[in-house]
């Protein structure tokens, strides 16, 4: 969420920002400024108030009781209670009406964020080549089917229609990729976290998810959401709390699958495990001073780079224009990888420095020596989703026997195994 005092005293660098990412007649903010002046106004007048409502406990114990002036003053009293009461519900509904303007608008894009949709991303790196075949290839879904790799048949018959079930080798495979995350991470010094799938509304506020992306989260009857990312956990782990500013960066990564609705639209081509209800996921997740959080940055889009370079897929890396960015992201880096059948680049880890968009929604500070309480800023990325990876590796690693090799980095996982094969 934004700083409202920040829109009133910088309103035109809110508004150039914004309109990055947002058409002209969503954005109102001369509406939030009015509000936040009304506020100010109200609780100025609430405050005198109060402060004339505690000062007569001393005027009225000079004055005799049951005299004329004692009693025009418990009149007096009683009318200025009420207008204290009525101001105070007064502050309360504006004060509620000016959050509900503030937490649909997106974050402010940092200043090298292109403006507009995703057809003016910026391609920053391109790493590898692209696999040359010299056979006929087949997609992922055949591959699967053939090596009986996933089961989308039976999993459709068990869950409906866009989910997987990896069987046999394929389980395995898939279990492999997980556990290669798990150890370049801990690695390199994250805490790996096991977070609760079921979540409370409050955590999806937080996270950004509410109230405007309601409709993409799955809940269930006792008022959760299973959780559509592990950073809508993470980001919640130190809500309304304040952390030690030596502490800092906090560094965890976190392995869950992730449910989402995937209400929108999406290509005719991708099938199979290209867009699934429930996909396995380790993300990446840090808190950071604000001066720390541009260097967080650099290091998650490396380390998240680092994995698909160790699996030798052909990869780039895009920097989002402001309107592809998630809500609460202030800039955000997707490493896409090459998928061979479909001829195009898919995102596997989107990075984003969100700043202190969700410490504000979430109350999460922390103790600077220098300046006092901050809100934190806070950075998430994927490490990697599997699905979308799985795709590229099965479709690059082909051969035309029909069998699958098996990425260097991957076999010590399958005790050593190679090759897959046809059984």
């Amino acid at each position: 969420m934004l700083d409202a005092k920040l829109i009133v005293e910088k309103t035109d660098f809110v508004k150039e920002g914004l309109l990055k990412r947002m058409a002209p007649e969503d954005l109102n903010l001369e509406e939030i400024v009015s509000l936040y002046d009304e506020v100010k106004k109200k609780k100025k007048d609430f405050e005198d108030l109060r402060s004339k409502q505690k000062g007569f406990n001393d005027k009225m114990a000079k004055i005799e009781k049951g005299s004329d002036d004692f009693k025009g003053m418990i009149e007096e009293l009683k009318q200025i209670s009420q207008k204290v009461k009525k101001l105070d519900i007064e502050v309360r509904e504006l004060e509620t009406t000016l959050k509900s303007k503030l937490e649909i608008l997106p974050n402010i894009p940092d200043e090298d964020v292109p403006s507009g949709e995703k057809e003016n991303n910026v391609v920053v790196e391109e790493v590898g080549e692209k696999r040359d075949f010299s056979f006929k290839f087949k997609d992922h879904v055949e591959i699967c089917e053939s090596l009986n790799l996933v089961d989308f048949e039976r999993a459709a018959k068990l869950a409906g229609s866009q989910f997987a079930m990896y069987v046999g080798e394929g389980a395995k495979l898939e279990w492999a990729l997980i556990n290669f995350f798990i150890d370049e991470h801990l690695k390199d010094g994250y805490e790996m976290i096991l977070p609760p799938h079921l979540l409370v509304e409050d955590s999806a506020y937080t996270a950004g998810q509410l109230p405007k992306f309601r409709d993409d989260v799955y809940w269930v009857q006792d008022g959760n959401c299973l959780l559509p990312t592990a950073e809508t956990a993470l980001v919640n782990i130190y809500r309304d709390e304040i952390l030690d500013e030596k502490y800092l960066p906090k560094k965890f990564f976190a392995y869950t699958p992730c449910y989402r609705r995937e209400a929108g639209s999406y290509r005719a081509n991708e099938r199979g495990l290209m867009r699934t209800h429930q996909f396995n996921k380790v993300e990446m997740f840090q808190y950071t001073t604000h001066e720390q959080s541009p260097k967080a940055f650099e290091e998650l889009v490396e380390k998240a780079a680092n994995l698909v370079k160790k699996l030798n897929l052909h990869y780039r890396i895009s920097k989002l224009a402001a309107g592809d960015c998630s809500a609460p992201a202030a800039r955000t880096y997707d490493v896409e990888v090459w998928i061979p059948a479909m001829e195009q680049y898919y995102e596997v880890s989107s990075v984003s420095n969100v700043k202190d968009y969700q410490a504000r929604r979430g109350n999460i500070r922390y103790k600077s020596e220098k300046d006092g309480s901050k809100f934190v800023h806070m950075l998430n990325a994927s490490g990697l989703a599997t699905s979308r990876l799985m795709v590229a590796l099965l479709e690059t690693y082909q051969n035309e026997d029909g069998s699958v090799s098996v990425p260097e980095v991957l076999q010590k996982y399958l005790k050593g195994k190679k090759k897959i094969e046809k059984a």
